[in-house]
C-alpha cells in the first residue's frame, strides 16, 4: 500500500497529528471526528465503517451524536486540504483495475 510507505506514511501521520489536537479538545476519539466530519458533509453523504468489535460499533454509533463547529471543520480542512493525500491506494498493478481511482478525462 504506497499509501502508507516512507515519506508517504510520514506525512498522513502528520496528518492524524493535526486530527487529534481538534480531536482531543472536542473529547472525542481520531476515528469519531473523522466520521463526524464526513457526516459533516451533507445529508447526501453516508460514512461507511466497518467495526471488529463491539467495543468499537459502540465508539462509532457516539460519533453520530458530534456536531462540530464551523471553526473545528475549518480547521481540519485546513491541517488536510482536498488532495494532500499522498501515495496511491495500491501498488501500480492494482490500480490498473480499479475505475474509481482513475483520472476523469477532460469533459
Amino acid at each position: 500500500m504506497p499509501r502508507f510507505q516512507g515519506e508517504n506514511l510520514h506525512r498522513h501521520l502528520e496528518f492524524v497529528d493535526a486530527l487529534r489536537q481538534v480531536a482531543n479538545e472536542k473529547g472525542v476519539s481520531v476515528a469519531q471526528l473523522s466520521i463526524a466530519w464526513v457526516l459533516s458533509r451533507g445529508t447526501d453523504i453516508i460514512p461507511l465503517i466497518g467495526a471488529r468489535r463491539p467495543d468499537q460499533l459502540s465508539e462509532t454509533l457516539e460519533a453520530l451524536q458530534i456536531t462540530l463547529t464551523e471553526d473545528e471543520v475549518t480547521r481540519i480542512e485546513v491541517a488536510i486540504p482536498i488532495g494532500a493525500v499522498a501515495g496511491t491506494r495500491y501498488a501500480a498493478a492494482q490500480m490498473e483495475h480499479l475505475d474509481s481511482e482513475r483520472p476523469k478525462p477532460p469533459a
